[in-house]
């Protein structure tokens, strides 16, 4: 079952995004929004995948537009 929130931890840093939503599956969550950071290096225009800013991130650009961040759910 998935849960939407609209109440976000400040790991992530991007609380005050006005077009992210959070969804929970399961022990997963799954982070959406837009990006807004500026990268120092040259970014895949499609699919550009790294680590998160914290253990156990996984980052995800999607039309260097689109920051999909999945994680373990803490709680």
């Amino acid at each position: 079952m998935a849960y939407l929130e609209q109440s976000f931890d400040t790991r992530f840093s991007l609380q005050f995004s006005p077009r992210s939503f959070l969804v929970r599956l399961g022990r997963r969550e799954m982070f959406v929004c837009r990006d807004f950071r500026q990268r120092a290096y040259r970014v895949n225009p499609i699919l550009d995948c790294s680590t998160g800013v914290q253990a156990g991130h996984l980052e995800m650009l999607v039309l260097k537009k689109w920051l999909i961040i999945l994680s373990k759910a803490s709680w």
